[in-house]
């Protein structure tokens, strides 16, 4: 779990991703069509990929992907973000995480 941390420090929006997943896909495009500093990780291309995957598990994520923090703080994963957005939550939540400015 620490090498996530390491992963999500200092950076303020980060994905953990797969390149071939659709979900992750959708995800990355409506936090990019914000304008956010968005930070992916393609596990599947990642050397050590499968590792850090074990470590999204052992956070509780499952799927493992997308998994998302904001701000450092795990948001979770599709249903989340969505969620987020669809309350008018999201882009609050990343201005906070001085992801982008409006």
């Amino acid at each position: 779990m620490e090498s996530v941390k390491k992963m999500v420090d200092e950076k303020p929006v980060v994905m953990f991703s797969k390149s071939k997943c659709c979900m992750c896909h959708t995800i990355k495009t409506l936090i990019s069509s914000f304008g956010a500093n968005l930070t992916v990780y393609e596990l599947d291309e990642l050397p050590n990929g499968l590792q850090v995957e074990r470590a999204l598990l052992m956070l509780g994520r499952r799927p493992s992907v997308p998994t998302v923090f904001i701000g450092q703080e795990l948001v979770g994963g599709a249903n989340e973000i969505m969620s987020l957005h669809l309350e008018g939550n999201l882009v609050p939540l990343l201005m906070k995480a001085k992801a982008l400015w409006l």
